[in-house]
């Protein structure tokens, strides 16, 4: 038998776009877990990011999309929750390792302002760097390992499609299966589709062997009106969904995938938005409507744009 899971909650109220919002938004799922926001007044694509405790280290999965610390004081917020942390477990040169889900530009901004940080190493955003931190050699991406924080042995699985680089992290003492971009309440983009259907596949093997509580990516696009999806560069979101998913609609996402494998372009479900190998095209149409939705922001009251 595993360790027990903890019980935690996601009856919290995101952060969406809201005038006079924090730059970040913290909630501490359990007493070892935290979950963080970045707002959508700062950045439209507000990131969430993953702070979690072992005895020997912290793992921060993610660090947002904006680099300056006056503005996006990730470092200070990290900083305040490890000495929180640490008031109740007390020990010396504790740990921390900042990688990433994928190295896109809004998933690693913020690395810089742990480059100075003790005892904290960064892992490059490069696949070739994940590969070699975590020990994956000849197993990637089929193959999946452990990552051990001291007492939280964490797993992760080789995804890519999205990224070259992507790797989806299952903690067993939450159920969390951390899926970054590649499945999430919003718009997937694949862009190498063969490789997107591959790692659906192994996701969904792995939920059948595995307690998954919670399926969770870095964004939310999706409203809660079935098959819609807030146009992109929207900066308030008032009826977004919620961030995490089920295991079922994981499956969901992977029997969608495969239906759609020999077929480019845009497909819309409701609790997602596949883009299989998006051609120039989809993404102009994705960027026209975004640019319009920008443009009637400005007519509207500052707290309806996005809509």
């Amino acid at each position: 038998m595993g360790k027990p899971m903890t019980d935690g909650s996601l009856d919290v109220a995101w952060i969406h776009g809201e005038p006079g919002e924090p730059a970040i938004q913290v909630h501490r799922y359990d007493a070892g877990t935290v979950i963080l926001r970045q707002s959508k007044r700062l950045n439209y694509e507000a990131p969430f990011m993953f702070l979690l405790f072992g005895a020997d280290r912290a793992l921060l999965l993610d660090t947002g999309a904006t680099e300056d610390p006056a503005t996006f004081p990730l470092r200070e917020t990290v900083d305040g929750l490890v000495a929180e942390w640490l008031e109740q477990h007390p020990r010396e040169g504790y740990e921390l390792v900042v990688a990433h889900t994928h190295g896109h530009g809004d998933h690693v901004a913020g690395d810089v302002q742990f480059a100075d940080r003790p005892h904290t190493t960064v892992v490059a955003r490069e696949a070739e760097a994940v590969r070699d931190f975590f020990g994956f050699g000849a197993d990637w991406p089929t193959g999946s390992v452990r990552f051990d924080l001291g007492g939280r042995e964490l797993t992760l699985i080789g995804s890519p499609g999205h990224h070259a680089a992507s790797v989806t992290v299952h903690d067993p003492e939450t159920g969390f299966l951390l899926t970054g971009d590649t499945v999430l309440p919003g718009r997937l983009y694949a862009f190498d589709f063969p490789a997107f259907v591959a790692t659906l596949d192994r996701l969904v093997a792995f939920t059948a062997e595995h307690r998954v509580t919670h399926v969770i990516g870095c964004h939310v696009e999706m409203s809660g009106k079935p098959g819609h999806d807030y146009p992109i560069g929207a900066q308030f979101q008032p009826d977004e969904r919620a961030p995490q998913m089920t295991p079922a609609q994981l499956a969901a996402v992977r029997d969608a995938a495969a239906a759609v494998a020999d077929r480019r372009g845009v497909h819309r479900f409701d609790d997602f938005v596949v883009y299989n190998e998006p051609r120039k095209r989809d993404m102009l149409r994705l960027m026209a409507r975004g640019l319009a939705n920008k443009a009637l922001a400005r007519l509207r009251p500052p707290a309806a744009a996005g809509r």
